[in-house]
């Protein structure tokens, strides 16, 4: 699929036009040829070697069966759609057309956080390790590991946007295409965005069957309420220790990772302190020393840096944790978040002074994190800063690569 009439004959802007066209043809190509190479060269040999299941495969891997069809499809629904002299004159609605095959993912994206635990579950296993070391030495890994490739699906998806704004933008406003072109991305936004939902739904009540309670009275029945999962990674207590922290919509709650029969799960620490109770103190730099630990015995209590406080308005938890960042900026990510949660459940204003104590909000989109503890550990590294879940629909990167690869083909294609 190329230019093959004289350049000349083009405009500058048509033939950027079909640059942008020829860019959505070529990454099908691409996305095709890594899901093959993800059956033949890993799912296929790891089953025929008997190193993991057909049914973990299957858990894994997904539907590729299912995917790779869905992909050549448009790939030839592009093909007959183009002219002798290379061109595509409308693809509008080629593509809406196509689009409501990509509900096929939905499961898939969905079950991503699970496929990757059994994953690196599975990599425990010196036959599995060795097998795919062995893929990520040889020249058609291109030095992606195994869950680069599964990954390339989800990653496409959140290109179609992109790469049909980029056709719509070199396309006349009086061009026949126009229209589609807006309905197609309306399409696929309401797609990608179904998908979102769905995956943040999936990975929270992933995290809240490994939650492990010690005591039944802790399991509070808002759990059950809960089908967003806000914030949640690892920060270091007053004393030092460590604690996984989770902000589901409807509560925080504070864990400990632990294994379980080659479980990795969270075991309950303290009362989960539902968000409505929730009261937030930012503390100042300094305002607090690090104390209560083996490392503050000899430290005589470090002054803390990028400290909060949380605890409940319900005298009957009795709790106050004072939790440690790393640095100012993700403290600031665990204070939006903690915030935003609050306003959306007490209805208390989203932006507070530092040093000033609120009470909970919620927050609308998931973000990823770290917290620790209250009693720990000594030994323990200071903790990470929360990490923030990549967003489905983020587009920078991705814009800035798209321009950079049309920038560098040539104008006469």
């Amino acid at each position: 699929m190329s230019l093959r009439g004289d350049s000349n004959t083009f405009s500058t802007k048509e033939i950027k036009r079909q640059e942008a066209i020829y860019e959505l043809y070529r990454g099908e190509q691409d996305l095709i040829e890594d899901l093959q190479l993800a059956r033949k060269a890993y799912h296929d040999p790891m089953l025929k070697l008997s190193i993991i299941t057909e049914e973990e495969l299957a858990h894994i891997f997904g539907d590729l069966d299912a995917y790779i069809p869905l992909h050549e499809d448009l790939l030839m629904k592009l093909t007959e759609g183009t002219n002798p002299d290379g061109t595509v004159a409308q693809i509008g609605q080629i593509v809406i057309d196509w689009l409501p095959g990509l509900n096929a993912y939905k499961n898939y994206c969905s079950n991503q956080l699970a496929a990757k635990a059994l994953l690196d579950q599975k990599k425990q296993d010196r036959r599995v390790q060795d097998f795919l070391q062995r893929c990520l030495e040889s020249p058609f890994s291109r030095k992606l590991d195994l869950w680069s490739f599964l990954d390339i699906p989800r990653s496409r998806l959140v290109k179609y946007p992109l790469l049909l704004r980029e056709i719509l933008r070199h396309t006349p406003l009086d061009h026949p295409d126009v229209p589609s072109l807006e309905r197609a991305i309306t399409i696929i936004q309401e797609i990608l965005s179904d998908i979102n939902m769905r995956k943040g739904e999936s990975e929270c009540q992933y995290y809240i069957d490994k939650l492990e309670y010690l005591d039944d009275k802790q399991r509070d029945p808002l759990i059950d309420n809960c089908k967003t999962l806000l914030c949640h990674g690892e920060l270091r207590n007053k004393s030092g220790s460590r604690l996984h922290v989770f902000l589901f919509s409807e509560l925080l709650v504070l864990t400990r990772p632990v294994t379980r029969n080659d479980r990795s799960c969270f075991q309950v620490y303290r009362q989960p302190i539902p968000v409505q109770d929730l009261v937030l103190e930012d503390l100042l730099d300094g305002e607090i020393r690090m104390g209560g630990s083996f490392r503050g015995a000899f430290t005589n209590g470090e002054k803390a840096k990028n400290v909060f406080r949380v605890s409940s308005l319900d005298p009957s938890h009795g709790q106050s944790h004072t939790l440690h960042v790393n640095d100012v900026y993700h403290k600031q990510q665990w204070l939006n978040c903690l915030r935003t949660a609050m306003a959306q459940q007490q209805g208390a204003p989203s932006t507070v002074q530092q040093g000033e104590t609120v009470r909970a909000k919620r927050h609308s989109s998931t973000i990823s994190a770290t917290m620790y503890d209250e009693e720990t550990d000594e030994n323990c590294q200071p903790a990470s800063g929360p990490k923030l879940r990549p967003q489905t629909l983020s587009k920078t990167r991705l814009d800035r690569k798209l321009q950079g690869s049309l920038k560098r083909k040539e104008t006469g294609v």
